[in-house]
């Protein structure tokens, strides 16, 4: 109890550099906290199950495939034929395989033309089906009808029976305003993941779109509203899959990658997306050095501010120690206030952890449609707290060894 009142009659009489060292503190924690945990929530996010194994698109750069065509980030690689979609659909060990053709957006998100086999056939997660609020529908292949993700509605108003046009490109300062007209027939239930940010058309309205010139034999062609469009025209930008095997992707990959000139196979889709944050893993590496700076920072703040108070407080300790006060009490003392200190900031911290945690899941969730779970348990959340106690332990030694030495008939003569 007498170590509890000293550090407590401390910390009021230094209530200013006792708030200002608990918010360095804190600073310092949150920090340790945001980019341990969060790093580890990204990766998963973005690593997780996506209800799709591989994406087939055009040649080029595997990640910007798959940042276009699942993520719906980045611009679109190319295009591949139509002819190409029929051949990969009827491979033995392709389970199944989407066709997306892109291009457009209306208000900043994206359309995605697609078949009815995304909503039939596709699942996600754990066997879940896409659904759409009642009593709203799929929209009619043969119809210009769209599906709006839940996000995308949230965010432009959209809802069943809304009309729209589409805008030409990925941006929605783009002048260019297709004629055609869509009516929302419905809207997606949450996901929880980018297909909640997206806008699904018939594919072949992409097709059909004015301004749209299909390439799918080498020449322009472009389509006449009254008749079918042949298949050898027809091109998609990428094509989504799941695969019967690893096994069966590796031989894909074999195939397409190595052995092809015409198109490019990202798979698996985790795998791709982990290479990315391997490659980041110096720059990660870099911002954890720094937070351990800033705790070092912090427990440096502690040191200085208590080693401050030193000289005022030599007094105190020399009438502590003559109405019977220990040495090693006065040393407890000290040690306790840095500690406290350091855990009541690192309590904080915690706080501004959850904070910093919420606007990046924000974020994530209205840029990407990615999901953080930011209150997931994590290591980190385990050896915060206790290691800024050591800290704090360790930052008091030096101070309570001043206190330690204070002797008491030279501090209790009389100052006038």
């Amino acid at each position: 109890m007498t170590l509890l009142w000293i550090v407590g009659r401390s910390l009021r009489q230094h209530a200013l550099s006792s708030v200002v060292t608990v918010l360095v503190c804190a600073l310092a924690s949150g920090l340790v906290l945001s980019v341990f945990s969060l790093e580890r929530q990204a990766r998963a996010a973005f690593t997780s199950d996506v209800g799709f194994d591989a994406v087939l698109g055009a040649r080029g750069s595997e990640l910007q495939l798959v940042l276009n065509a699942v993520f719906h980030l980045e611009t679109s690689p190319g295009n591949i034929p139509w002819t190409l979609y029929e051949e990969i659909a009827a491979t033995p060990g392709v389970d199944l395989a989407v066709p997306y053709a892109v291009g457009d957006n209306y208000a900043g998100f994206r359309l995605v033309g697609t078949s009815d086999t995304l909503f039939n056939e596709w699942t996600f997660g754990d066997d879940k089906s896409l659904a759409v609020v009642p009593p709203g529908t799929f929209f009619d292949s043969t119809r210009a009808e769209a599906v709006v993700g839940s996000q995308a509605a949230r965010a432009t108003g959209l809802k069943l029976g809304s009309t729209f046009e589409p805008i030409h490109g990925f941006s929605a300062d783009s002048q260019y305003v297709h004629q055609t007209t869509y009516t929302v027939v419905g809207v997606l239930e949450p996901t929880g993941t980018p297909i909640d940010r997206v806008i699904f058309i018939p594919i072949d309205g992409i097709f059909r779109m004015d301004g749209h010139v299909l390439r799918g034999t080498g020449e322009d062609y472009r389509p006449d509203a009254a008749t079918e469009i042949p298949d050898e025209h027809k091109e998609v930008s990428a094509v989504l899959m799941k695969l019967s095997s690893p096994r069966r992707a590796r031989t894909l990959s074999e195939q397409i990658n190595r052995q092809g000139t015409v198109a490019t196979l990202a798979a698996p889709i985790s795998g791709v997306m982990a290479d990315i944050f391997d490659k980041l893993g110096r720059a990660v590496d870099v911002l954890r050095a720094v937070a351990f700076l800033v705790i070092f920072e912090g427990a440096l703040s502690i040191l200085a501010a208590l080693w401050n108070t030193m000289n005022e407080r030599r007094r105190e300790f020399a009438i502590l120690r003559a109405l019977g006060a220990r040495r090693r009490t006065v040393f407890s003392a000290i040690v306790l206030e840095a500690s406290a200190i350091a855990v009541i900031g690192a309590a904080l911290g915690y706080l501004l952890y959850g904070l910093v945690g919420l606007a990046a899941a924000a974020y994530l969730k209205s840029e990407v449609g990615v999901l953080l779970e930011v209150f997931v348990w994590q290591p980190v959340f385990a050896w915060v707290l206790p290691g800024a106690a050591l800290l704090g332990i360790a930052a008091g030694i030096l101070p309570a060894a001043r206190a330690y030495a204070t002797e008491v008939a030279e501090n209790l003569r009389p100052t006038s």
